[in-house]
């Protein structure tokens, strides 16, 4: 199961084509690199990438007859789990049934000590996204996009569910940005504008833009992470950029969950307690918000409506409210 498994790490973009499942296996291979025991799970069952895009010497998940749980195959020192190493396929069958399957997949295959589990979302945000985001406590996300105006439409809504669902997205990773021509001048042929634009509209604290590399896919194709088979290129340190923000971010909230917030339901109030402060010293003592305030005053997240997208007006702001998690 997943009871030794420190972080869990959702790698999302709602819309597929973008270079998420390249994302989410190099980003879990730097990871490895960088000294952590690290698992992935593919949640694609409709298309799983994973089985094209590493070479694991054994290609079919094993059972153990007396648990029933799953052992996960390996490669290149990482866990890994994907309904392709089921040995059938991609799969043809209703929403409900796959969001079962996810859950029982990833919830009882034998991960052991794994500092993260990276987990590959299919696209979208429908009942697998939803599944999982409420039966499995995802330390972060990371959202994949491209610069198009149409990529930000479809990655928006996934910022939106992890927000309603108390997942905090700690970086954007804008694939495809741009390349370098022999004249030394940087090209961008699909605009420009849609990863900055996800990471000022939604407070989010980090952007990694990656540049057109045919290398980064065909590594993929031909089932080796090009940070495997090149550590010492531009891609694998844009990716060790990455993977320092994923383990900087998720260190920091977990020392924020220690102290953090707690709702004072007596008081109607926001008790708040900094990190970093010694119990017992003046710095320690605890200060209340109106929930409301904050709200009004929220310009990480801008106020947004959580359904439409749209800027909420302080008067759309009730006095009354508090916080659902």
């Amino acid at each position: 199961g997943l009871k030794d498994v420190r972080h869990i790490i959702a790698v999302s973009s709602c819309k597929g084509g973008v270079g998420k499942s390249t994302t989410a296996v190099n980003l879990a291979y730097t990871l490895a690199q960088m000294g952590a025991k690290v698992g992935i799970f593919d949640a694609d069952v409709y298309g799983p990438s994973l089985p094209t895009m590493v070479s694991p010497e054994l290609r079919i998940l094993r059972m153990n007859p007396e648990t029933r749980a799953i052992t996960p195959t390996e490669y290149q020192g990482v866990q890994l789990v994907s309904f392709g190493f089921a040995g059938q396929g991609s799969a043809i069958m209703r929403g409900a049934m796959v969001s079962g399957l996810i859950q029982q997949m990833l919830t009882t295959s034998e991960w052991g000590d794994l500092d993260y589990l990276v987990v590959d979302f299919p696209p979208g945000t429908g009942d697998i996204q939803l599944t999982l985001c409420q039966s499995v406590a995802f330390s972060a996300a990371v959202v994949v996009t491209t610069p198009q105006k149409l990529a930000f439409v479809d990655v928006a809504k996934g910022v939106r569910m992890f927000a309603k669902l108390a997942v905090p997205v700690v970086s954007v990773v804008e694939n495809m940005s741009y390349f370098d021509g022999d004249d030394g001048r940087r090209y961008r042929p699909f605009g420009e504008g849609s990863g900055q634009r996800v990471q000022d509209d939604f407070g989010i604290p980090n952007l990694v833009q990656f540049p057109i590399v045919p290398d980064l896919s065909a590594a993929g194709d031909n089932g080796l992470p090009l940070v495997v088979s090149e550590p010492a290129g531009a891609v694998a340190s844009a990716f060790m950029e990455l993977g320092a923000i994923v383990v900087r971010e998720v260190a920091k909230l977990s020392v924020a969950s220690k102290h953090g917030m707690t709702w004072d339901e007596q008081q109607r109030l926001m008790r708040v307690v900094l990190p970093g402060t010694s119990t017992g010293s003046a710095a320690s003592a605890p200060f209340y918000l109106q929930p409301a305030v904050v709200r009004r005053h929220d310009t990480s997240a801008r106020s947004i409506n959580e359904w439409t997208g749209e800027a909420l007006g302080a008067g759309d702001i009730s006095d009354d409210i508090k916080p659902i998690s």
